[in-house]
């Protein structure tokens, strides 16, 4: 069962991964970078959700892993446009 916990957790931080570098690509570092932190976030989260709570709920396994490879992933984001100065700066 764990397997494939693990497994449906990496897999939906592929598919995050590749709906952030769609959507937000030109905010985005290298898309090798990336494509690897969504299923690394996933899975840390997997890890996290599965030791925290019941591990015989795997929807709220695969709800940790989202939340936590969305927030990985919020991590790369750089800002959309120049950045302004203050006129005090």
């Amino acid at each position: 069962m764990m397997l494939f916990e693990a497994l449906g957790s990496a897999l939906l931080g592929l598919v995050l991964a590749g709906v952030a570098l769609r959507r937000l690509s030109h905010r985005l570092p290298a898309r090798s970078l990336v494509l690897a932190t969504g299923p690394a976030g996933a899975l840390f989260g997997a890890f996290l959700t599965h030791t925290a709570l019941d591990p015989a709920n795997v929807l709220l396994i695969l709800l940790g892993a989202a939340v936590v490879s969305v927030a990985s992933l919020s991590l790369l984001l750089r800002p959309s446009g120049r950045l302004r100065r203050s006129a005090t700066a």
